[in-house]
């Protein structure tokens, strides 16, 4: 059976996201540095028997709490998501969820989190592949002493969303 999924570039003030969704929920968030190629590319991988369709007005929810949440006037979001992830990504993908506004973890905080307290590196892994950044905030994850780490969104989109956030961090 066909999924489709509909898809939309959203550009409000210095904020650029590639969004994507099926009818269960959120699928795909891109930042600024993504492509429309990277989206499809991701959304095909999630649901080989997709469709994508370049929305209007499916998106509306999913704009609109973004819209709030970079104009910071949200802290939270309250729609779906619908990722495909392994066993191991799925937890730690839903630890990351539970990392409150405002605050960070590091990577063996999260690793301790899924109760697997050696799989620090795999942990970073996993947040790597996370297909709906900034909703599932893994930019709120830093290194071990409070320094900047890798971002698949790129560093300067993760140290804006610390910015938005007032999260302190280490350059």
């Amino acid at each position: 059976m066909e999924t489709i999924i509909y898809y939309q570039y959203l550009l409000h003030k210095q904020w650029k996201v590639y969004i994507a969704a099926t009818e269960k929920g959120l699928c795909y968030l891109g930042t600024e540095h993504s492509s429309i190629e990277e989206l499809v590319k991701a959304c095909i991988k999630q649901f080989p028997n997709g469709r994508l369709i370049e929305a209007i007005d499916e998106l509306t929810i999913y704009k609109k709490e973004l819209i709030e949440y970079f104009n910071g006037e949200r802290t939270q979001f309250d729609f779906n998501f619908d990722v495909i992830g392994t066993t191991f990504q799925m937890k730690v993908w839903n630890a990351l969820s539970l990392i409150p506004y405002g605050k960070s973890f590091c990577y063996s905080d999260i690793a301790n989190q899924i109760g697997n307290p050696n799989a620090v590196r795999a942990v970073g892994t996993a947040i790597g592949s996370n297909p709906v950044a900034i909703v599932i905030p893994c930019h709120r994850v830093l290194g071990k002493n409070g320094t900047l780490t890798g971002f698949s969104g790129g560093l300067d989109v993760k140290e804006k969303l610390l910015t938005l956030e007032k999260i302190p961090y280490k350059g």
